[in-house]
């Protein structure tokens, strides 16, 4: 992701989903954090409809 609308376009798309709690965006670092319940893989398929390549990095505890 490289501007806001990328970034709006992966918020929004995370949002509509139910189980997702928080979505936050940090545009230098090139990542997304999402606070939710569901499995990571399906958090990766939710972003890759916006067309966006992601992966998933890890836990944060």
């Amino acid at each position: 992701m490289t501007c806001e609308g990328c970034a709006n376009a992966v918020t929004n798309v995370l949002n509509k989903k139910e189980g997702i709690g928080n979505v936050q965006i940090d545009l230098q670092g090139n990542r997304v954090l999402v606070t939710s319940a569901l499995p990571s893989d399906e958090i990766l398929q939710i972003i890759k409809k916006t067309g966006k390549a992601c992966q998933f990095l890890g836990i944060k505890k």
